[in-house]
């Protein structure tokens, strides 16, 4: 990228070189790599990835020495034409869901700060919720939107960037409560008399869409949730 004068922006072509190497590394590199790949000193080399660290586009794993090719980034991935590719790899584990269930069950993927569904299996019950195809809705709030906001480093950032009040404290907790349990649930917080709960699903340790399930909360009570949750997280293991 250049200024207004031509010349390169020294921080952000040495951002994307770092990046480049990373990714030519099959998705994960040392910091000396890095540095020693880009001709950068390993002081600037690991300002920089800690940026990116904390904008999600690079990340470092629990016990792990090498930086990762973050969430971000690989949403950015996504966006320029794999959706119908993970439609078709993650159709059969829904309508397993949907199956086991009755329930609609459908499928999301991340897409800036919101959610973009990208698949849905209806339930044929006479009393069941729908999920229209190509709709977008704000992350927060949502069992789809906890899921995201919990497994993808930065994308919290991203939203508070977009919309300052976005995360009160009860959002926070509960984000806090994804992490710790793998999945989310709604009771009734999104929409009254409508349950759901949601999973990761994850490529190579990221996370790269998600897998939700709506129903009356008659139906579908927390306990009820909570045993559905840890099928749908199996069923979405199966997945490769």
């Amino acid at each position: 990228m250049k200024d207004h004068d031509g010349r390169l922006i020294q921080s952000i072509a040495r951002a994307v070189a770092m990046l480049e190497v990373i990714a030519r590394e099959g998705g994960s590199a040392h910091l000396r790599d890095i540095a020693a790949r880009t001709g950068l000193g390993k002081t600037t080399a690991h300002n920089i990835l800690k940026t990116l660290d904390a904008l999600g586009y690079v990340q470092r794993r629990v016990g792990d020495t090498r930086y990762h090719l973050g969430g971000r980034i690989l949403n950015l991935a996504r966006i320029v034409g794999d959706d119908e590719a993970l439609r078709s790899r993650l159709r059969p584990a829904l309508e397993t869901i949907a199956q086991k269930t009755g329930e609609t069950v459908y499928l999301a993927v991340p897409s800036g700060d919101e959610a973009y569904y990208l698949d849905v299996v209806e339930s044929d019950r006479s009393l069941r919720t729908s999920c229209p195809v190509g709709v977008r809705e704000r992350l927060e709030g949502s069992a789809i939107g906890l899921v995201f906001l919990a497994f993808m480093p930065g994308l919290a950032k991203n939203v508070l960037a977009a919309r300052a009040d976005a995360l009160s404290p009860d959002i926070r907790q509960e984000i806090a409560r994804v992490e710790s349990t793998g999945f989310a649930l709604d009771l009734e917080n999104y929409e009254p008399g409508l349950n759901c709960v949601a999973v990761p699903w994850r490529e190579k340790g990221e996370v790269r869409a998600a897998l939700g399930l709506s129903g009356p909360s008659v139906r579908l009570p927390r306990e009820k949730l909570v045993g559905i949750a840890w099928m749908m997280i199996r069923e979405a293991e199966k997945v490769k």
